[in-house]
């Protein structure tokens, strides 16, 4: 059974949040894929990755880069997990493919577009009638994540 966990946006942005869960992951030794929605939003997400913070970044590729498999993190549009990642992170209304083998299943959803909410419920409904342990978590006024389901 996998943990699959939805991260309403609703303070920060998506690039405010996904570096800091990635290296949450990283810390603890996951390799993780990274999901996007389309190719143009997932360029976006990889050159944030490399300038999020001006001591730091985090080691990623894509099908592109090559040695696909000895990415920490890898970046697809795609269901593929060549990195045997533990984490699944699925972003801009990416579809979950099968979740079965990963440890960890994310969504990251912008809680002001209707069309992210509509979409996460749906993902919620699936992931639970497949079985799996599922949590909600929502950003608090001072920007932490407190689980409310």
């Amino acid at each position: 059974m996998t943990e699959v966990l939805f991260y309403h946006l609703q303070r920060r942005p998506l690039e405010a949040v996904l570096p800091s869960l990635l290296e949450k992951c990283l810390e603890r030794d996951w390799t993780v894929v990274v999901q996007g929605g389309s190719q143009e939003r997932l360029e976006a997400v990889d050159g944030h990755l490399w300038t999020y913070r001006d001591e730091s970044f985090l080691p990623h590729g894509s099908i592109g880069d090559g040695t696909a498999e000895l990415q920490p993190i890898y970046l697809t549009t795609g269901p593929e997990n060549p990195n045997a990642a533990a984490v699944r992170f699925l972003i801009d209304g990416a579809e979950a493919p099968d979740l079965e083998g990963y440890q960890r299943a994310v969504f990251l959803f912008d809680g002001r577009d209707d069309e992210a909410v509509q979409q996460a419920r749906g993902q919620w409904k699936a992931a639970a009638a497949a079985g799996h342990d599922v949590t909600y978590w929502q950003q608090t006024d001072g920007g932490r994540w407190e689980r409310k389901a």
